[in-house]
């Protein structure tokens, strides 16, 4: 009769380690191929779990280093990675986060970037189609279903008939209410009615009871819906240029009507901006899309974008009134 030899209870506890550990139905499919490379294993438990999150965080940073490897701005790319950081908290906790109001070149690359996270589900809003200033939801897929409520509207009324005010009025009185740029999103300014802007939720309370003053204009906040937005598509003129190239001074004169030489002088006092990104050089080249503002000349965009049998450009600029 054979007689059975029991092993120790710590061999026992290393090989069931080691059968789990070689399994890789338990690890993320991102970073499954730095976890299998490792051929032999600790016999500890505890050195082992240290490790692979050594890896797995290495395995992240380079990740994130690739996907922001296209982002040319680096104040940009470092909000885009703060996004991306907080897209992988709420991803592996199964929950929904959400960003202050972005600038428009920081919504686009992120929204590029999250494009690309299979894990990811993404959503950027502003409280009407067409806005520039949005805030963005990021959650895993099967949590993130829906448009969070995270971007409420104010009215802000007053006897604007005898001192109209500008943007930046509007924007100067709400600030001074001591709240911060990025809890803002646009401004919509109506002429005589006033005008209707975009906040985070929770300090619309706050910006009803404390603002009421716009320049030297009494005025009143209320909260609307944001269906009762007016908000209107904005007035353009299309017209055509031919250039010998694609470049900002070039297309960018045109566009505005002044001559080459002032755009230089411009671009060298950084009033120049392509996506809203500051222009530092006379030779950044346009592309179709590509929304071109220069500070007191308004903005444009550029549109199709064909070259002529002379080897030239034939640029379609869209002028916004």
């Amino acid at each position: 009769m054979a007689v059975m030899s029991l092993a120790p209870p710590w061999l026992v506890l290393r090989q069931a380690f080691r059968t789990v550990a070689a399994s890789s139905s338990f690890l993320h499919p991102t970073y499954k191929p730095v976890i299998t490379n490792h051929t032999t294993l600790s016999s500890s438990p505890l050195r082992h779990s240290a490790l692979r999150r050594c890896h797995v965080a290495k395995a992240m940073k380079g990740d994130v280093e690739l996907l922001l490897k296209g982002v040319g701005d680096q104040a940009v790319a470092k909000e885009v990675k703060h996004i991306l950081e907080m897209a992988r908290r709420a991803t592996s906790r199964r929950e929904v986060l959400h960003t202050d109001f972005l600038t428009p070149p920081v919504v686009k690359e992120s929204v590029s970037v999250l494009g690309k996270l299979a894990d990811v589900a993404v959503v950027a809003q502003g409280g009407y189609p067409e806005a520039e200033r949005c805030r963005i939801s990021v959650g895993h897929p099967d949590v993130l279903t829906s448009d969070p409520d995270i971007v409420a509207a104010l009215s802000i009324t007053g006897n604007f008939g005898f001192q109209a005010c500008s943007h930046g009025d509007f924007l100067g009185a709400i600030l001074g209410t001591g709240i911060t740029r990025d809890k803002l999103g646009d401004i919509l300014v109506q002429e005589e009615k006033g005008a209707q802007v975009l906040i985070v939720p929770e300090l619309v309370d706050f910006i009803v009871t404390a603002l009421d003053k716009v320049g030297n204009v009494s005025v009143t906040c209320s909260k609307i819906p944001l269906l009762a937005l007016e908000y209107e598509p904005p007035r353009t003129n299309t017209f055509k240029t031919i250039e010998a190239s694609l470049r900002i001074d070039a297309v960018a004169s045109a566009g505005f009507k002044i001559s080459r030489s002032k755009l230089v002088d411009l671009i060298s006092s950084g009033d120049v901006r392509v996506n809203w990104a500051t222009v530092t050089k006379n030779g950044t080249a346009v592309k179709t899309g590509d929304v071109v503002s220069v500070s007191g000349k308004g903005r444009l965009k550029i549109g199709e974008i064909n070259e002529t049998k002379k080897g030239k450009f034939a640029v379609e600029i869209i002028r916004y009134l």
